[in-house]
């Protein structure tokens, strides 16, 4: 791998981990968030939903904003929006300012988290902008892996304030690197002035292409499931399963290593077998999975082992769905990249809220109710490969 794309990718990675490291880092922290305020399960899983809801919808705007002024003018605007953010989330005196102050994070974090796929097609596209999405998708794989444990090393001693506080120090830490290692990718030249008209326009084409909007909800059905799980894991594992918040950071970390080793041979597989078939086979073997553990829960026969090994191999499957499909959802569309990441970002961040919400309605404490919400998404994303997802041999042929 060229010394260039692996500066890239790890540029981009941490800046994009960042806005993750506001998810993982503070699961642990969720039941102590909800007693600490005396406030019920559904209200903590608020803090997570509207963050998600407000990372969402701002990115309709950021994409828009890097194609008129630059890439990195939008990321250093949502960095210091999510830096102050941050500190206020850790000075919060009840759940509803916390809950506030969480989507005013999300408004931030989307920037550094969208915009990163515009670079992306900016660089490069095909095999090599997927091995980047891959790399890319390998530094972001850290956070699940080590946030929450992170996150537990630091609520221990020092309580769940602290955990915001860690998250800003990490935020300057990736607008510093930005700042000096990574060149502005869109050229003056390349800029499209922001018209309201041009935009509507531009999603226009987007959303009449079935394939970028099928790719799109392919990925936002996976993130879904994962976003349901979120919600959903700190409460199961340790208040079903009883497990400590480090105890529960290794468990989620196992979970998160199937997506992070999977990741890494998407680009590979897809030079082998191709992106379209990659996504098909993909998408039927998340579904598999997520289907067997719900029955097996279902049927009494669930387990806190079972379940870390079947999330595990489900997200493996899980990794090579998401970065092939974000990247074929815009190979086709290299001159409005800005507003496609932003416009297929936000539909995938609504998708993954509505799942949330949905689980969090019908959340009783245990795995079931997660796994059925998972399992409803698993099947989505299959079938919508099946109808939307076709070969190039396919396409000619009609």
């Amino acid at each position: 791998m060229k010394l260039d794309l692996i500066k890239f990718a790890l540029i981009l990675g941490l800046m994009s981990a960042v806005g993750a490291f506001a998810i993982d880092m503070y699961l642990p922290a969720m039941p102590a968030i909800a007693e600490d305020f005396g406030a019920p399960v559904a209200a903590a899983q608020l803090t997570l939903m509207s963050y998600f809801l407000a990372f969402g919808v701002s990115q309709l705007f950021y994409g828009p904003a890097s194609d008129m002024f630059g890439r990195k003018l939008p990321i250093f605007f949502g960095m210091g929006l999510f830096v102050l953010a941050s500190i206020g989330c850790a000075m919060a005196p009840n759940i509803e300012t916390l809950i506030g102050l969480r989507a005013v994070q999300g408004l931030g974090a989307a920037a550094m988290m969208s915009i990163p796929r515009a670079i992306v097609r900016d660089l490069y596209t095909g095999q090599k902008a997927t091995r980047l999405m891959s790399t890319i998708m390998l530094v972001i794989s850290i956070s699940p892996m080590l946030a929450p444990l992170l996150g537990s090393l630091v609520i221990v001693p020092f309580g769940w304030r602290a955990v915001f506080l860690a998250i800003a120090g990490t935020t300057l830490l990736a607008a510093l690197m930005v700042t000096l290692a990574l060149p502005e990718t869109l050229e003056p030249a390349r800029r499209t002035p922001f018209k309201g008209r041009a935009m509507l326009k531009s999603f226009g084409i987007l959303v009449r292409d079935p394939s970028f909007m099928g790719l799109t909800f392919i990925g936002g059905l996976g993130m879904a499931a994962f976003f349901t799980f979120l919600g959903s894991a700190s409460f199961v594992y340790m208040d079903h399963f009883g497990l400590s918040p480090t105890e529960f950071s290794v468990a989620f970390a196992l979970n998160a290593a199937g997506f992070f080793t999977a990741s890494q041979f998407a680009a590979n597989l897809m030079g082998k077998f191709g992106a379209h078939r990659l996504i098909r086979v993909s998408t039927a073997g998340y579904a598999v999975m997520v289907i067997i553990l719900l029955a097996l829960f279902a049927g009494g026969m669930g387990s806190l082992p079972l379940l870390v090994v079947m999330f595990l191999l489900a997200n493996a499957f899980m990794g090579f769905i998401m970065p092939t499909s974000m990247v074929l959802a815009l190979e086709e569309h290299g001159e409005i990249a800005g507003a496609a990441a932003s416009l297929g970002g936000t539909l995938q961040m609504v998708a993954g809220a509505i799942a949330m919400t949905v689980s969090s309605m019908v959340f009783d404490g245990t795995p079931v109710p997660m796994l059925e919400v998972i399992v409803a998404c698993g099947l989505g994303a299959f079938v919508l490969a099946l109808i939307t997802v076709k070969t190039p041999a396919a396409v000619a042929a009609e």
